[in-house]
C-alpha cells in the first residue's frame, strides 16, 4: 500500500519546520513546538487534522499579533511547498480573519508555494462580492499559481473544502473568473477552469450550457475547457450537452453480440466482455460510445456508473470492442454480491444490457 498523505508531516519535518521558525524568530521555542505538535494524540489525527494542528500550534508558540506572525511565516513558508506546506494558508484562515488586507496578501503570496484554495473560502462566505473582486484581480496576476486560485478558490464543489453553497445557487459571480482565464496559457489553470465548469454543471446545467455555447469554436484551449468542463453533463447524456458536441440521434446504429465471457465472478476478478457497434448507413460517424455498470450496493439497489469506451468519427460501417471491468475492491468503490447489470450506451441511448452475478 502507499504511504498515506499524513506521514508526510513526521518527526523530521516538524523539526525541520521548528528550526526554520525558530531561524527567522530567535525567540520561538523549537522543543516546546515539536512537543506541542506531535503530542499523545498526534497518531491518530487524519491529514487535515494534522494540517490544521500544526497551524494553531505554530500560533501558540509564536504568540505574537497576526501581522508579526505572518512576517515571520511568509518568510519560512519559501522553504515548505506542496501540499504539505498548506497548514501556512490555513494559518491565515485561523488566525487572519480579522485583518482582511492582510490577509488577502497573505494568500496570494503563500498561494504561489502551496495552495491557499481551502482558506480562500471563508473569505469568500464572509463577503462574497469583495472576495470575488480581489480573486478577479488575480486571475490577471503574472504568477500561474495565483490565476488558479482565482478559479479553483471559488470552484462550488470543491472536494474535502469548506461548501459555498451562496454558489451552488447562483454562481454568477464565478462566471468573469472564468471569462478571463478561459484561454490561459497554463494547463494547470485551464484545467482548473474546466473543473469549475463541472461543479457548476451539477446545479446549474443550465447556466454552463449557455456560457459554452457561447465560447465555443472560438479558440483550442477554450475548446478543451469547454469539453473537459461538460464531462458530468455528457456522461447524463444530457441532449443539450451531446448535441453541442455533434453526437447525433444513434437510432441507425446498433450494437450487436454483447457477451459476457465470465457472467459469474467473485469480487477481485475482472469481468470480460464484447459488442459489436455497427449501422446500415456509409458510416458510423461521430459517436460516444460507454458502458454503464449498475453496482449492487450495501442495501441491495443498484446504482448506475458510466464508463467511457470511444470517442471518435469512426469512417466505418463496423467497429468490435472488447473491455475488462476491474472487481477488486478500493477505497473509493466498495463491491457487493448480487446481480449487476452492464449496458452498452451510444451517443446517450442504451443499445444492448445483460446481467452478471457478483459473488
Amino acid at each position: 500500500m502507499p504511504e498515506p498523505l499524513k506521514n508526510a508531516y513526521n518527526q523530521d519535518y516538524i523539526e525541520r519546520l521548528a528550526s526554520s521558525i525558530q531561524a527567522s524568530w530567535p525567540a520561538f521555542d523549537k522543543q516546546l513546538f515539536v512537543s506541542r505538535v506531535m503530542d499523545s494524540e498526534w497518531e491518530d489525527k487524519e491529514l487535515k487534522a494534522r494540517m490544521k494542528h500544526i497551524s494553531a500550534m505554530m500560533h501558540e508558540c509564536l504568540s505574537l499579533p497576526f501581522d508579526r506572525a505572518i512576517a515571520v511565516l511568509l518568510e519560512v513558508s519559501q522553504g515548505f511547498g506542496g501540499f504539505e506546506g498548506m497548514f501556512f494558508p490555513d494559518y491565515v484562515e485561523q488566525f487572519g480573519v480579522d485583518d482582511w488586507e492582510l490577509s488577502v496578501l497573505a494568500l496570494e503570496t503563500l498561494t504561489q508555494y502551496s495552495s491557499s484554495e481551502f482558506a480562500v473560502r471563508p473569505m469568500i462566505i464572509r463577503d462574497p462580492s469583495r472576495m470575488m473582486e480581489v480573486m478577479l484581480g488575480w486571475a490577471s496576476h503574472e504568477n500561474y499559481h495565483v490565476r488558479r486560485l482565482a478559479s479553483e478558490g471559488c470552484r462550488p464543489r470543491l472536494p474535502w473544502a469548506m461548501a459555498l453553497p451562496e454558489f451552488k445557487q447562483d454562481p454568477r459571480l464565478i462566471l468573469p473568473i472564468l471569462n478571463k482565464l478561459k484561454q490561459d496559457e497554463s494547463l494547470y489553470v485551464r484545467r482548473s477552469v474546466a473543473n469549475n465548469l463541472n461543479d457548476i454543471a451539477k446545479d446549474n446545467p443550465d447556466v454552463v450550457l449557455k456560457w459554452c455555447c457561447d465560447h465555443i469554436g472560438q479558440h483550442p484551449d477554450t475548446d478543451w475547457i469547454i469539453k473537459h468542463g461538460c464531462r458530468t453533463l455528457l456522461k447524463q447524456a444530457t441532449p443539450e450537452a451531446m448535441a453541442l458536441f455533434g453526437y447525433a440521434d444513434a437510432t441507425s446504429v446498433n450494437v450487436t453480440d454483447l457477451l459476457i465471457s465470465n457472467d459469474k465472478l467473485s469480487i477481485g476478478d475482472d469481468l470480460r466482455f464484447g459488442f459489436t457497434v455497427s449501422t446500415q448507413r456509409e458510416a458510423l460517424s461521430k459517436l460516444r460510445i460507454e458502458y454503464i455498470v449498475d453496482y449492487v450496493k450495501a442495501n441491495g439497489r443498484r446504482s448506475p456508473k458510466v464508463f467511457q469506451v470511444s470517442e471518435s468519427d469512426f469512417n466505418q460501417r463496423e467497429v468490435a470492442f472488447e473491455r475488462k471491468h476491474s472487481f477488486r475492491q478500493m477505497t473509493t468503490r466498495k463491491h457487493y454480491p448480487g446481480v449487476h447489470q452492464l449496458s452498452i450506451r451510444v451517443n446517450g441511448e442504451i443499445k444492448a444490457t445483460l446481467e452478471f452475478d457478483l459473488y
